[in-house]
């Protein structure tokens, strides 16, 4: 079956995936669903928190002058990207997750963690604990495109699988489709969480989740649709 890619995910994201994918010898195609930009933020007292908490490589790649006044507090990050963007942005005590932000919570909470700085998106979710007091800095945005683009439309003809990189992304992803009367029966995903994978819908050609939230993981599963 052909080993064809359709990348969605924002840059400097979908540039990363592209290039891991090409390493593998998938041919693969790049159409951005979103655009992330800097948000303007205040940068709160580091001494007022126990750690730092980011569930998108964004915030790290994006958070801007104002990280470096918090690169001295551990920093948990959802997912082995999100750590590499912290430690690229000079956060030296990172500790990865690899499930989702509910889970990171609970290993930040078990080890002792009390107050921690949430560095989001402007559309995240409001994940809690009940041993911890969150605080949240939005320091990023990503604004979805309103149309299929044409490069996305052309890959899926040419039966791509398409790589969903976050709930929203599936979630936004089925709607364009939708929108562009293609059908989804004629459609195969991958998604790098079953949650992303739910937020797709049902009705597609093939479809399935990462066994964790990484590239590597994610092109593993979009290779086992094509086999």
């Amino acid at each position: 079956m052909t080993r064809r890619l359709l990348v969605l995910r924002p840059e400097p994201g979908a540039s990363e995936t592209l290039a891991r994918a090409a390493a593998l010898d998938w041919d693969v195609a790049k159409a951005p669903l979103f655009t992330a930009a800097p948000c303007d933020w205040v940068v709160p007292d580091p001494g007022a928190f126990d750690a730092v908490m980011i569930t998108s490589a964004n915030a790290a790649r994006l958070g801007g002058d104002g990280l470096r006044h918090l690169v001295g507090l551990p920093l948990y990050a959802v997912g082995a990207a999100s750590a590499q963007a912290a430690r690229q942005a000079g956060f030296a005590d990172v500790r990865a997750g690899d499930r989702d932000a509910a889970a990171l919570l609970c290993r930040a909470a078990e080890d002792g963690v009390g107050r921690l700085l949430h560095l989001a998106g402007r559309e995240h979710r409001d994940a809690a604990h009940d041993a911890i007091r969150i605080e949240r800095r939005i320091v990023y945005g990503v604004d979805a495109v309103e149309v299929l683009p044409p490069e996305a439309r052309a890959a899926l003809k040419g039966d791509a699988v398409a790589l969903l990189h976050s709930p929203r992304a599936a979630a936004l992803f089925g709607t364009l489709i939708d929108r562009a009367g293609l059908g989804r029966p004629d459609v195969r995903i991958a998604a790098i969480s079953p949650a992303a994978l739910d937020a797709a819908g049902p009705g597609w050609s093939a479809a399935i989740a990462a066994a964790e939230p990484t590239d590597q993981a994610l092109l593993a599963a979009a290779a086992r649709l094509c086999e």
